[in-house]
Protein backbone atom coordinates (compact mmCIF):
# COMPACT_ATOMS: atom_id res chain seq x y z
CA UNK A 1 0.00 0.00 0.00
CA UNK A 2 1.66 3.51 -1.05
CA UNK A 3 0.32 5.31 2.37
CA UNK A 4 1.87 2.67 4.44
CA UNK A 5 5.66 3.42 1.93
CA UNK A 6 4.77 6.71 2.70
CA UNK A 7 4.67 6.74 6.90
CA UNK A 8 7.30 4.52 7.19
CA UNK A 9 9.63 6.89 4.83
CA UNK A 10 8.41 9.80 7.04
CA UNK A 11 9.29 7.95 10.14
CA UNK A 12 12.67 7.56 9.54
CA UNK A 13 13.76 10.96 8.66
CA UNK A 14 12.66 12.24 11.62
CA UNK A 15 13.90 9.55 13.82
CA UNK A 16 16.99 10.38 11.60
CA UNK A 17 16.65 14.10 12.39
CA UNK A 18 16.01 13.32 16.16
CA UNK A 19 19.37 11.72 15.79
CA UNK A 20 18.01 8.43 16.67
CA UNK A 21 19.95 4.72 15.59
CA UNK A 22 17.34 2.78 14.94
CA UNK A 23 18.33 0.46 18.44
CA UNK A 24 18.09 3.34 20.44
CA UNK A 25 14.85 4.71 19.35
CA UNK A 26 13.57 0.71 19.80
CA UNK A 27 14.81 0.63 23.21
CA UNK A 28 13.32 3.91 24.39
CA UNK A 29 9.76 3.44 22.80
CA UNK A 30 9.35 -0.57 24.17
CA UNK A 31 9.36 -1.88 20.58
CA UNK A 32 11.92 -4.98 19.44
CA UNK A 33 14.21 -3.47 16.74
CA UNK A 34 13.03 -5.96 14.60
CA UNK A 35 9.42 -4.42 14.29
CA UNK A 36 10.86 -1.07 14.29
CA UNK A 37 13.65 -2.44 10.70
CA UNK A 38 10.41 -3.97 9.24
CA UNK A 39 8.18 -0.68 9.65
CA UNK A 40 10.88 1.54 8.11
CA UNK A 41 11.88 -1.03 5.51
CA UNK A 42 8.61 -2.46 4.18
CA UNK A 43 5.52 0.13 6.16
CA UNK A 44 4.76 -3.01 8.00
CA UNK A 45 3.46 -2.77 12.07
CA UNK A 46 0.92 -2.89 14.10
CA UNK A 47 -0.69 0.29 15.65
CA UNK A 48 0.28 -0.54 19.25
CA UNK A 49 3.58 -0.20 18.33
CA UNK A 50 3.11 2.33 16.12
CA UNK A 51 2.01 4.45 18.50
CA UNK A 52 5.17 3.38 21.07
CA UNK A 53 7.20 4.42 18.60
CA UNK A 54 5.55 7.99 18.04
CA UNK A 55 5.70 8.10 21.16
CA UNK A 56 9.31 7.84 21.29
CA UNK A 57 9.98 10.13 19.02
CA UNK A 58 7.38 12.86 20.96
CA UNK A 59 5.26 13.08 18.23
CA UNK A 60 2.25 11.04 19.26
CA UNK A 61 -0.03 13.82 18.99
CA UNK A 62 0.21 13.65 15.11
CA UNK A 63 -2.72 10.92 15.78
CA UNK A 64 -5.16 13.33 17.04
CA UNK A 65 -6.47 14.94 14.06
CA UNK A 66 -6.79 11.38 12.75
CA UNK A 67 -10.46 10.20 11.59
CA UNK A 68 -11.78 13.61 12.69
CA UNK A 69 -15.30 14.52 11.38
CA UNK A 70 -14.79 16.19 8.16
CA UNK A 71 -15.78 20.26 7.76
CA UNK A 72 -19.10 21.38 6.63
CA UNK A 73 -18.62 23.66 3.72
CA UNK A 74 -22.05 24.55 3.46
CA UNK A 75 -24.92 26.18 6.31
CA UNK A 76 -27.06 23.28 4.97
CA UNK A 77 -24.16 20.71 5.58
CA UNK A 78 -23.44 22.09 8.85
CA UNK A 79 -27.19 22.27 9.62
CA UNK A 80 -27.44 18.65 8.43
CA UNK A 81 -24.45 17.20 10.82
CA UNK A 82 -25.84 18.57 13.80
CA UNK A 83 -28.90 16.73 12.97
CA UNK A 84 -27.71 13.41 12.05
CA UNK A 85 -28.49 10.11 14.11
CA UNK A 86 -25.02 8.26 14.88
CA UNK A 87 -25.77 4.32 14.48
CA UNK A 88 -24.64 2.67 16.90
CA UNK A 89 -23.56 -0.70 14.03
CA UNK A 90 -22.85 -1.03 10.26
CA UNK A 91 -25.74 -1.71 8.02
CA UNK A 92 -23.54 -4.17 5.65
Amino acid sequence: METQGMLASRFKTLRLLAGYKRVTLARRAGVSESSLKRFETSGEISLKNLLRLSHGLNRLQDFSSLFEPLEAETLAELKAGSERHIPKRGKF
